[in-house]
């Protein structure tokens, strides 16, 4: 009975000093590189918006496959960032774009990179899975467009074309109702501003006019 209660004590302060890291503001990244080739070499996390600068880029080198990244947030300083190795190195391996919140996040990089274990990151996996298998269909269309155009059937490709055309649509609208679902958040701010319900184009006469950014039509007033 005193070695169950010993265990049970033990569990419960990994739990409560694992809870307290959770919730410490802090965001604890913990990557894995794919490769031998990139021992020794050095990985950066950058932020998407704002300076780009030593005082805002974080960098470490990689040892044994393995890198780490610490940062303080607050909800009004997460933001998107990207992990990249060194420009000289970067052939083939897959940029990654992470939401920088209070958590741990666990990223593989290799060809094709991922991140996961904070909400807002399991999401944008999940749309960045969602994105990749989109472009690949439409690479399909496209080549069969193509195909179809050299050996002159244009009624088919055309008929492709617009099967493509709704394939984006429906992508651009599951990335929509992501950022609905989300409510708030910087996931939720990145989708909004990349897909947009609408856009303004200035025209030449000096005139600015806006248009449905699905249908490219312009809405009057």
């Amino acid at each position: 009975m005193k070695k169950i209660l010993l265990c049970f004590m033990a569990v419960a302060a990994m739990t409560m000093f694992y809870s307290c890291q959770q919730n410490d503001g802090k965001c604890y990244i913990e990557g894995t590189v794919v490769g031998e080739q990139y021992e020794g070499k050095r990985i950066f996390i950058v932020p998407i918006y704002g300076p780009k600068t030593a005082e805002y880029v974080d960098s470490m080198e990689i040892t044994n496959g393995k890198f780490h990244f610490t940062k303080d947030f607050t909800k009004d300083t997460m933001q998107m960032y990207q992990i990249l190795l060194d420009y000289h190195y970067r052939m083939g391996v897959q940029q990654l774009l992470i939401v920088g919140e209070p958590g741990h996040i666990q990223v593989t990089i290799d060809s094709i990179s991922s991140a996961r274990g904070t909400p807002q990151n399991d999401s944008l996996q999940a749309w960045k899975e969602m994105t990749e298998k989109h472009y690949q269909d439409y690479a399909t269309y496209n080549r069969t467009v193509s195909m179809l155009r050299k050996e002159g059937m244009m009624e088919q490709a055309d008929q492709m074309v617009q099967q493509g055309r709704e394939i984006h649509l429906a992508y651009k609208r599951y990335s929509r109702r992501m950022a609905d679902n989300l409510k708030e958040g910087v996931l939720h701010d990145f989708l909004k501003e990349n897909f947009p319900l609408t856009y303004k184009r200035k025209m030449p006469d000096g005139s600015t006019k806006t248009f449905n950014a699905d249908t490219n039509e312009e809405i009057t007033e």
